[in-house]
């Protein structure tokens, strides 16, 4: 059975990170958990938030635990001597949009290939980045790690725990502007990573990010630019050029800007030594995290696509352009939310966006009291009144998009537009 590099029980006593108790029998820990119901004699289970109700359930089902006196800083001195005792391959998705994405397609490509080990969903913060190098296995070669951040220094303290040897930038665009006021210090906060790149270790970046390139001068890594004109798309089979060849796979995703993403994961693929000749073999593993572009088909030869996961004005305008796109010469319906973060900018960025839907000839609900900026037909102030809304509006036939910064909670959305489009052409 696989499990973690195993830690010494002496080893982890020396850390004194608060309340550790076993029942006197543990040599080693063979696996971090922080969820009771997963644990079981070998585990150590950490508990986190309110974690700490749940102790007398871990230690019921065998697990050693720990209540921890700085969660943070228990995790990042776990995760650091996991990290310590693998020789694993790190590679680090960092970026405004595209990470999640980026992630799963990589850790797809690479798992023919070598044992491999990627982040889940979307675990790339201070808990989430140590929990995933947690999972270190003593056969892991590779390791997919997620890097999010709020402002500065953040990506910097991810990558001192994760150590990576490869930095993947899918994308930089406005994000977080409240805390970091300009695209430029958000391209500094996410160069921390290219930053903490040892000798010899790569980065992956877009061939034309003004904001990226004063971050770009060492000498001493290897710099790989992708850029979305090697993207080809033809009869199902999307065509990447890299390294001199071309790279074909079947995607199982129809949006452009995901295309990308998957050219960005080739080229990390690449810088691992893995082969490109093969990497279609890991391409029908690609599973793409909810709420990332989900198409599910409605009555009447509509379509809806559920992107709600989050949305920063460069998505937001990807997400617009995909819809024209897939919707072709059928009408075209976006239930748009706020994007959050966005500072002094904020209703620009929102005009922006609401100026290209109705020169796509969008039909727009907004969502959210900074929506109003993009002059929507309808106007509601929350989800609950966005379900309203759509009944309304939505018509069979139509292709419909769902887009929110998450804090709007659009995500469900799309589910009860298919529910109640099936009244239209009830079975």
């Amino acid at each position: 059975m696989r499990g973690l590099i195993p830690l010494a029980w002496i080893e982890v006593e020396a850390l004194r990170l608060g309340r550790l108790e076993d029942d006197g029998s543990y040599g080693a820990i063979t696996a971090i958990k922080s969820d009771s119901r997963e644990v079981g004699p070998g585990d150590l289970f950490i508990a986190l938030n309110t974690g700490v109700r749940y102790v007398d359930e871990a230690r019921a089902r065998g697990a050693a635990t720990l209540v921890p006196d700085d969660q943070d800083a228990a995790l990042a001195a776990l995760a650091t001597m996991v990290r310590s005792k693998s020789d694993a391959h790190v590679v680090a998705v960092v970026g405004s949009a595209g990470k999640t994405t980026t992630k799963d397609i990589l850790g797809a490509l690479c798992v023919p290939h070598a044992p491999t080990i990627s982040a889940e969903k979307s675990l790339n913060n201070e808990i989430g980045l140590p929990l995933t190098v947690c999972r270190l296995e003593p056969e892991t070669r590779i390791l997919v790690t997620e890097m999010g951040m709020r402002g500065l220094g953040q990506i910097a303290a991810l990558c001192a725990i994760a150590l990576p040897e490869i930095v993947v930038v899918p994308h930089i665009g406005p994000e977080h502007l409240e805390l970091l006021g300009t695209v430029e210090q958000v391209a500094e906060a996410n160069a921390e990573a290219i930053a903490a790149l040892p000798p010899g270790g790569t980065a992956v970046v877009p061939a034309h990010n003004s904001e990226l390139t004063p971050h770009l001068g060492r000498d001493d890594i290897t710099v790989r630019r992708f850029d979305p004109s090697d993207v080809e798309r033809e009869d199902g089979a999307t065509r990447f050029s890299l390294d001199g060849r071309i790279v074909e796979l079947e995607l199982p995703f129809t949006q452009r800007h995901h295309a990308v993403n998957a050219l960005a994961a080739l080229h990390a693929f690449a810088a691992l030594g893995l082969p490109l000749d093969h990497a279609s073999e890991g391409a029908g593993a690609i599973r793409l995290a909810p709420w990332r572009g989900e198409e599910t088909p409605l009555p009447g030869g509509g379509l809806v696509i559920n992107d709600a996961y989050n949305a920063n004005p460069d998505s937001m305008r990807a997400a617009l352009e995909h819809l024209a796109e897939r919707a072709g010469d059928r009408p075209r319906v976006a239930i748009l939310g706020e994007m959050a973060e966005l500072g002094a900018a904020s209703e620009r960025y929102h005009d922006e966006i609401g100026e290209l839907a109705h020169g796509l000839g969008v039909g727009l609900i907004g969502v959210g009291d900074k929506a109003r900026a993009y002059h929507p037909a309808v106007w509601v102030a929350d989800a609950e009144h966005a379900v309203d809304a759509a009944r309304t509006v939505v018509k069979p036939g139509d292709v419909v998009l769902v887009k929110a910064s998450r804090a709007v909670g659009l995500e469900g959305i799309a589910a009860l537009i298919t529910n109640f489009a099936r009244a239209w052409f009830p079975s």
